[in-house]
């Protein structure tokens, strides 16, 4: 399990910025992750660079993050830089407010289905936040209906537990229905505290193990850990939520 352990760059954002993209990634390697999670660059960035610094270090691509605006007008050299980085997980990260109605989240399915059949050798998956519950379209939240488990529906889930939980849902009971249908998983915990705010994974309220368990059986090849705020250096935060899920791996009760 601890190979499919990624660090989700958009936590490193401003160390990125400030050290640059290969010292971030020696960094993240001598912690002893596994993969990185491509988003949170600095914008004008060579992405050469980037698939340099994932040669240099060995590390694994958990997939891209990329704006619905850059799917729509930029898809030629996004799949550019998925070939170059090494991986056929391209994510839709977030939609702007103009997208969150129920005609939105319709064009929004109806886009990225189109997207995926246009490069149908790469996984086209939507990541989550808490406001795709406010909406209800078919009887169903936005986000089940984004990601609705159908076979004429090619957006593929990469859901975020901690916002599941900050929308008041199950995290273990919403992922089930995505078996096989969830190349990458977002790991970030809750605060256990009035604020509810974002933690390491392992020190707050939600409870991993039988997330992790569900993921082993049903397709999951990477963890993207993602903490979008952290009370000090992201690079310790980061050490304590690696530290944990070694540990939890330990009580996850399926063949490895």
């Amino acid at each position: 399990m601890e190979k499919k352990f990624a660090a989700q760059l958009f936590t490193l954002r401003e160390e990125v910025a400030s050290m640059g993209i290969a010292p971030v990634f020696r960094e993240l390697k001598k912690m002893g992750w596994a993969g990185v999670q491509i988003s949170g660059l600095p914008q004008g960035h060579d992405p050469q660079e980037v698939a340099d610094a994932l040669k240099e270090t060995g590390l694994g691509t958990a997939g891209m993050h990329i704006s619905l605006d850059r799917l729509e007008n930029d898809l030629d050299n996004v799949i550019k830089e998925a070939d170059l980085y090494g991986t056929k997980d391209i994510v839709c990260p977030y939609l702007p407010p103009q997208y969150h109605s129920v005609e939105g989240y319709q064009k929004v399915r109806s886009i990225l289905n189109d997207i995926a059949k246009k490069v149908p050798n790469y996984r086209i998956s939507y990541h989550n936040h808490a406001f795709e519950f406010d909406t209800t379209i078919n009887g169903v939240s936005a986000l089940e209906y984004l990601l609705e488990p159908v076979e004429d529906n090619l957006v593929l889930a990469e859901v975020d537990v901690y916002w599941v939980k900050k929308g008041g849902k199950d995290p273990v009971k919403f992922i089930t229905p995505y078996v096989n249908r969830m190349p990458i998983i977002h790991l970030k915990d809750m605060t256990n505290d009035e604020q509810e705010t974002f933690a390491e994974v392992g020190t707050g309220k939600i409870d991993f193990v039988p997330i992790l368990e569900w993921c082993e059986k049903s397709g999951v090849e990477w963890y993207a850990v993602e903490q979008d705020h952290c009370p000090g250096n992201p690079f310790d935060s980061l050490q304590i939520s690696l530290n944990n899920l070694r540990k939890l791996q330990e009580q996850v009760k399926v063949s490895q």
